[in-house]
């Protein structure tokens, strides 16, 4: 007897089903995670966090820098002309705040995305397939992992806003502690948060998509946990500096929308219209250089840390 039209769809189901490379994954531990994000995170702070600060007041600068001096003083402020270690030392101001935000922030970002991916392979990997084909799909899933992550990372937003304006317009603060600015712009702390998402979203999907296209084509990896650390660094540098490119004019609006005095703040649109009028289109992409140059490998640093370190701890525990 001769199967049954039913049957055979049904078979056919259960076959894309089990070669599905988006349900293709490796589940690492909780804790493998966020270790493994956290150390990431912490490495960084210890030794990007000047790099950050110089990218952030370059970008809150306006009008076109002319001169040796000018750009001394915009990265250095009112210590531009103090000895070289007081330069230095200059460039990490709201470390407390920045401890804070960057390790929350790699643990929730990295340490996050494999459970958004976890639960769209499950649930959703066949449609990936079905959608963009065989490996595509895995890639574009590991990139919509990212991008949904990306989005929610919007809840850590007071802390980057102290953090930039302790980096970028420390006479904000005035006088007052964590406590008494909390009560008192309550809320307003989460000003930007659209301007925030809508730049993760692109940003955490190239991140992502960018590294996963790395390990799926350059390197022809189905297991992206497998991949060395040489393989996790190239990959890393492929989702940076697709990540940069990306958000690089939201990034500038939204950091000119953060770095504002608590009682003068400016809409993301008036901003936009500003930067038009006054500074041309290529002001949307001020600080991009120094940015590829020294934020890049921040972010390739971090990134490749937690790709690698997440499966190194997995296997010890």
């Amino acid at each position: 007897m001769s199967p049954s039209p039913k049957d055979v769809a049904s078979k056919a189901a259960e076959t894309v089903a089990k070669n599905s490379s988006a349900k293709e994954y490796k589940k690492e531990s909780t804790p493998a995670r966020v270790l493994g994000a956290g150390c990431a995170g912490i490495a960084e702070l210890m030794v990007f966090h000047p790099v950050d600060t110089t990218a952030k007041r370059l970008m809150s600068n306006y009008g076109k820098v002319t001169s040796a001096a000018q750009l001394n003083t915009i990265i250095f402020k009112d210590k531009a002309s103090a000895s070289v270690p007081s330069r230095f030392l200059s460039l990490f101001p709201g470390l407390g705040y920045a401890a804070a935000y960057k390790v929350l922030q790699r643990v929730y970002k990295y340490g996050g995305q494999p459970f958004v991916r976890d639960y769209l392979a499950k649930n959703h990997g066949n449609e990936f397939d079905a959608a963009f084909g065989k490996g595509n799909g895995k890639a574009i899933m590991h990139a919509t992992a990212g991008s949904l992550i990306g989005i929610g990372e919007i809840v850590l937003l007071p802390l980057d806003v102290l953090k930039i304006k302790r980096q970028t317009n420390p006479e904000a603060f005035r006088g007052r502690g964590l406590i008494a600015i909390i009560k008192d712009e309550g809320f307003g702390l989460y000003r930007g948060w659209g301007w925030t998402a809508a730049r993760n979203a692109p940003g955490s999907f190239a991140l992502f998509g960018g590294s996963a296209a790395a390990k799926q084509y350059y390197y022809k990896l189905t297991d992206y946990n497998a991949a060395s650390w040489s393989q996790n660094f190239v990959a890393s540098i492929a989702g940076a500096s697709a990540s940069l490119l990306v958000s690089a004019p939201l990034d500038v609006i939204k950091t000119r929308i953060q770095n504002r005095n608590f009682e003068n703040p400016e809409s993301g649109f008036r901003i936009v219209s500003n930067m038009m009028k006054n500074e041309g289109f290529s002001s949307f992409f001020k600080g991009l250089t120094p940015k590829l140059l020294m934020t890049g490998p921040k972010l390739v640093f971090s990134f490749w840390l937690a790709q690698t370190l997440i499966p190194a701890f997995n296997k010890v525990m």
